[in-house]
């Protein structure tokens, strides 16, 4: 029998869970590195998943707390497809993925992990990238830790 270790995710098994929102927490820290922030745009920012489907899967979000695409402003909503756009770019040069999956989550019914902060999920993807190990075990295997993807992302905006 095999083991996959992933000895990264027991810091998350173990940490406190607090309340609070963390796209309204992380920026405000100026912590950019340690928080894996990539860009900081006017409006908005990218930050990576820090429990990510693929490596390279990105958020982009505004700062301000909203939870709907409705509320935000025009500039806020422009900018940030701008930035989702400038993302793909990014990931295209580093990654050469074969396809993208982009998501917003809306509401808890909709997959919304953290609803009230409205958020844009960018997931590189490639042929043959999902397995076994979700439908049999429900467990994903991302081949490379964060720390790693910050470093070939960081800069590329």
């Amino acid at each position: 029998m095999k083991q996959i270790w992933a000895p990264w995710r027991i810091k998350y098994i173990q940490m406190e869970k607090v309340e609070g929102c963390f796209l309204c927490e992380k920026p405000s820290q100026k912590k950019d590195a340690q928080n894996y922030i990539l860009h900081r745009g006017e409006k908005n920012f990218v930050i990576l998943n820090s429990y990510p489907y693929n490596p390279g899967h990105l958020m982009v979000a505004p700062y301000r707390h909203v939870a709907t695409l409705e509320e935000l402003t025009k500039e806020e909503l422009h900018e940030h497809f701008e930035i989702v756009c400038r993302s793909l770019k990014v990931l295209r040069g580093v990654f050469s993925p074969a396809g993208f999956n982009i998501g917003i989550n809306m509401g808890r019914v909709a997959g919304a992990g953290l609803e009230k902060h409205v958020h844009t999920h960018i997931v590189p993807r490639w042929q043959g990238d999902t397995n076994f190990m979700p439908v049999l075990s429900d467990v994903r295997v991302v081949p490379e830790a964060l720390a790693e993807t910050y470093e070939g992302l960081k800069g590329k905006f």
